[in-house]
């Protein structure tokens, strides 16, 4: 894969991943947050979420973490209209500093693992601090043909038993969960689809026309097997 030419595909997105501004609104509620909590946006991407949290939490302290400088920079716009209480800074999710009452993580835990990621974030969660992540989710075995393409880059996929006992065994609680299907996902996958086609029409090089490629054929993928794939957001916190 020529990264380049993958970040080139995914510049200008409203975000990078499956997600609406209810999955915030539900995580922020059911772990009732409010007034001037600390929150991190653990691998925010282009600041979707980072927006909503601040939308949600209007006295806030809010950071958003993330390592890619091109989405650093589009966070960054994004929410520069809510002043110094909101800000994004480049950096490992690994190590996002605190202490924070929210640690929101929308599908990017998954390159930390489950285990590493939430033992290493206990010691940046203030007392009484709640962690949010979405984690891949199997919702049926066997799968489809195109579910299993679809996911076969993500060896680690399991159930939502699964994923309780990852939890379970780095130490944390179960708070509550919800699935992220349908809906979700075209939010990400339908403006992915105009900016791979607005760039086919620009005459891409080989390296360009191979990232368009891949990301199409992951968003045909979802298409046909759309009831099989989904995210699980869980609301945990350590036991």
């Amino acid at each position: 894969m020529d990264w380049a030419a993958f970040f080139q595909v995914h510049r200008g997105l409203d975000r990078e991943g499956p997600g609406l501004p209810e999955d915030v609104h539900w995580a922020v509620a059911r772990a009732g947050l409010s007034g001037a909590v600390r929150v991190c946006d653990a691998g925010c991407g282009p600041g979707a979420d980072t927006e909503t949290l601040a939308q949600t939490l209007p006295e806030a302290d809010i950071t958003g973490l993330e390592q890619v400088d091109h989405f650093v920079t589009e966070a960054q716009a994004r929410v520069a209209g809510f002043g110094p209480r909101v800000r994004v800074r480049q950096g490992d999710m690994a190590d996002p500093g605190g202490p924070y009452d929210l640690i929101w993580c929308a599908g990017a835990l998954y390159f930390l693992g489950i285990g590493p990621g939430l033992s290493g974030w206990r010691q940046a969660l203030a007392p009484g601090g709640v962690v949010a992540f979405s984690e891949p989710v199997r919702l049926r075995e066997p799968m489809s043909e195109a579910a299993a393409m679809f996911w076969a880059e993500y060896p680690d996929l399991t159930d939502l038993d699964g994923i309780r006992a990852r939890i379970a065994a780095a130490g944390y609680a179960l708070l509550d969960h919800r699935l992220i299907t349908g809906p979700a996902w075209d939010a990400y996958y339908a403006p992915l689809r105009a900016r791979i086609a607005d760039l086919r029409a620009q005459s891409p090089d080989a390296a360009l026309t191979e990232a368009l490629d891949l990301c199409e054929t992951e968003a045909d993928l979802w298409a046909r097997a759309g009831d099989e794939i989904a995210y699980a957001l869980m609301l945990v916190r350590p036991a």
